[in-house]
């Protein structure tokens, strides 16, 4: 089979008609997913073309590749989806049923959805009900595929979050967006399916919950569970997958992956500047009068020209940080000043101010609008607070895009029809447009390969140097270490350890950030606990719309 890599974990190989042979010579099993000669058209456009893998009950394939190269379209045929305008052909069979085939998708497709094929989505939000506590969308999932039987407490387990009533009784947007990615990943083990299809899974992740991810996806394919890894991040393909599928274009090209990357730690800026952002003794909470507090007494500078990163486990306040920042969380005291001036809360801003600083939040498919196309939506920012004409506007939103891997053809489409890796670099260009003194960037380059990333890295370094102020979150130490001056590590709200990222990466002084960085590199260490959700979780991870 193109493009399926023979694997040698336990001994297992894979015959020509796509049968398994074991070690003995005796086994003989079929894929519970074969995939073959799958295309997918789009308006004339060729999205996927001919691709082939398979998925064995027991273990992981990984699709890798860059953003827009077919990963997420080749997966949602195994529950007979697509997008919008998309036609699919070639051969789908799950668990004997063929779900597509050369004249698209069948009737069987509804019939492996949830108990056979069950999928996670690139941004979490997406598949979570924001108008319902989480406890009641997993137990009426939990009754639809397995009614009379308790999987809601095994689903969350799983998924490293708490059983308690305080957890259940949340709403989507009371979790950080890493805490949103295992809870739609407990939505996905509720079914109790026989495939996991996981887009990403890793994305807004702290190093340390990842490990244990690692850990949980290779019990749950010890006990028969097959899965299909889409991602971007090399070492957790390294440490799950059985078989790996490179796709370019559509096109499956190989079944080696790349090398990664290492990114050297920065010293840290030596001169002594007057910020230009400035926080002082900020602190947030989720009621008034200081009730359920999520950050406590921070206090960050950032000098022109300057980038500081803000590190932390999940849930620890890194984006209620970023939104006091943006003004977007209004229950904060303290001081934000912007060169030596108060900062108001966002809506009692100037336009100026808000030109000025600008924030690029973590999950960017809920800020565009599905009836407008994503080019005009990035022109727009600078129209409205430039006073630039729309053709110039839109001629500086194509030459940013470009710069940032998005073609003219791509942009020029609804938000729909973008990768995820697409739409963050489009949510980067359309905050680049206001021509900003200070960037906010929230986790905005999970969804990219190294070469998005560099692409993303090399721009905002080339801004850095005409004076634009950073602040980067991330939980890619690496990267972090790579663009910034300066680290703060939160925990509960508060700043734990910060200094010049060489230092705090290679000689942390606090337990969590050694934690965090013996985690990092994934099979290194045993997993540790997973953290209990308090109230002082970080509990803002999206925009009010």
């Amino acid at each position: 089979m193109k493009g399926v890599e023979r694997a040698d974990r336990g001994g297992v190989e894979s015959e020509p008609d796509g049968r398994r042979r074991g070690a003995s010579g005796l086994e003989r099993q079929r894929p519970v997913v074969e995939v073959v000669g799958l295309s997918a058209v789009a308006g004339g456009v060729i999205l996927v073309d001919g691709v082939d893998f398979a998925v064995w009950a027991g273990e992981v394939t990984a699709l890798v590749g860059a953003s827009g190269s077919g990963k997420t379209t080749s997966a949602l045929a195994l529950l007979g989806e697509h997008s919008e305008g998309v036609t699919l052909s070639g051969s789908v069979e799950v668990d004997g049923r063929l779900v597509v085939d050369s004249n698209g998708v069948t009737g069987a497709a509804v019939g492996v959805r949830g108990r056979v094929v069950a999928y996670m989505p690139q941004h979490p939000g997406s598949a979570l009900n924001p108008a319902r506590r989480i406890g009641a969308g997993l137990s009426e999932l939990g009754k639809l595929h397995h009614p009379g039987e308790e999987v809601v407490g095994e689903a969350l387990r799983g998924a490293q979050l708490p059983s308690d009533r305080a957890t259940l009784r949340r709403f989507p947007h009371q979790f950080s967006g890493g805490q949103r990615q295992r809870v739609a990943l407990a939505q996905a083990l509720t079914c109790r399916p026989k495939v996991l299809v996981l887009d990403e899974p890793s994305t807004g992740l702290d190093s340390i919950t990842r490990l244990q991810l690692v850990e949980e996806l290779k019990e749950l394919a010890a006990a028969g569970l097959g899965i299909l890894l889409l991602s971007h991040d090399l070492e957790l393909v390294r440490a799950l997958a059985h078989r790996v599928v490179v796709l370019d274009a559509g096109q499956v090209v190989g079944d080696v992956l790349p090398t990664a990357t290492q990114l050297p730690a920065t010293q840290g800026t030596q001169q002594q500047t007057e910020p230009l952002l400035q926080a002082m003794n900020v602190s947030a909470s989720l009621r008034t009068r200081g009730r359920d507090p999520i950050l406590q007494e921070v206090d960050l500078a950032v000098p022109p020209g300057g980038c500081v990163g803000v590190v932390g486990r999940s849930g620890s306040g890194k984006t209620t940080l970023a939104r006091c920042l943006a003004g977007l969380h209004e229950r904060q005291t303290g001081r934000i000043t912007l060169a030596g001036e108060d900062l108001p809360v966002l809506r009692k801003r100037t336009p100026d101010q808000t030109r000025q600083v600008q924030y690029v939040w973590q999950e960017v498919r809920g800020s565009f609008d599905e009836r407008r196309l994503v080019d005009e939506q990035v022109a727009r920012t600078a129209i409205r607070l430039r006073g630039v004409t729309p053709s110039k506007a839109r001629a500086e939103a194509v030459a940013t895009l470009a710069r940032l891997g998005v073609s003219a053809h791509t942009a020029a489409r609804p938000p729909s029809r973008l990768s995820g890796g697409e739409l963050q670099r489009a949510a980067l260009a359309r905050a680049l447009l206001a021509h900003p003194e200070v960037l906010i960037c929230d986790e905005i380059t999970t969804a990219l390969d190294e070469h998005g990333t560099s692409l993303v890295v090399e721009l905002l370094n080339e801004l850095k140097t005409q004076g634009t102020a950073l602040v980067w979150i991330s939980h890619d130490l690496g990267l972090v270490a790579q663009v910034s001056d300066h680290v703060l590590v939160l925990d509960a709200g508060r700043v734990v350890e910060q200094g010049p990222p060489a230092t705090v990466m290679t000689k942390p002084d606090t337990e969590l950030t050694q934690r965090l960085v013996r985690a990092a590199r994934i099979g290194h260490r045993p997993p540790e606990p997973p953290p209990v959700l308090t109230s002082s979780a970080d509990t803002r991870s999206e925009p009010h719309r």
